[in-house]
């Protein structure tokens, strides 16, 4: 029965390669992001002497965009793949992203909804450079959005300090016993 146990607990820990195609598929994707971003850059730099200052403005707002989910999807596969498939080795250290060293799923979960604030703080940029062209409900659903995602970036990084700081007084209490 033991070894029937140790064959589905393998079975069971084996299944985190599932997550591969998805990761893999995510980097396909931050490739097609970076096709887009220098599709619109040409534009901007073909266009530049015939586009308004509010054109320029939005057309870099557009670029800021597309680095941020491309920064989004890279956390997301490098972070998620680390901490949930298999850890990294790197061969040149320096190359290795600091923040790689500290990621689990509570710093990764932080860093994710930071970079949706960030990209829906951009898009509402965006909406206000052109309010004139924005109906008024859009613009409204879109401060309420980024005040959800602000919101919810408040709570989870408090819930995440309360969940540390509850470790480290157990640490404290374990290093005085």
């Amino acid at each position: 029965m033991r070894k029937f146990e140790r064959n589905i607990e393998n079975f069971i820990f084996f299944s985190r390669w599932i997550q591969l195609p998805v990761y893999l598929g995510l980097i396909v994707a931050s490739v097609m992001y970076s096709i887009k971003f220098m599709l619109q850059l040409w534009h901007l730099v073909n266009n530049f002497s015939i586009l308004s200052e509010n054109g320029i403005m939005l057309s870099v707002l557009g670029l800021i965009d597309i680095s941020l989910v491309i920064n989004l999807l890279v956390v997301v596969f490098i972070g998620g793949y680390s901490t949930f498939v298999s850890k990294m080795e790197f061969k040149n250290e320096t190359d290795k992203p600091q923040w790689l060293n500290k990621i689990n799923s509570g710093t990764l979960k932080i860093k994710l909804i930071v970079s949706l604030v960030s990209i829906s703080g951009v898009h509402l940029l965006e909406t206000f450079v052109d309010i004139h062209n924005v109906p008024l409900q859009d613009a409204l659903l879109q401060i309420g959005i980024h005040l959800v995602f602000l919101i919810s970036a408040v709570l989870l990084a408090y819930a995440d300090k309360l969940m540390h700081s509850k470790d480290s007084n157990s640490e404290q209490l374990q290093k005085l016993n």
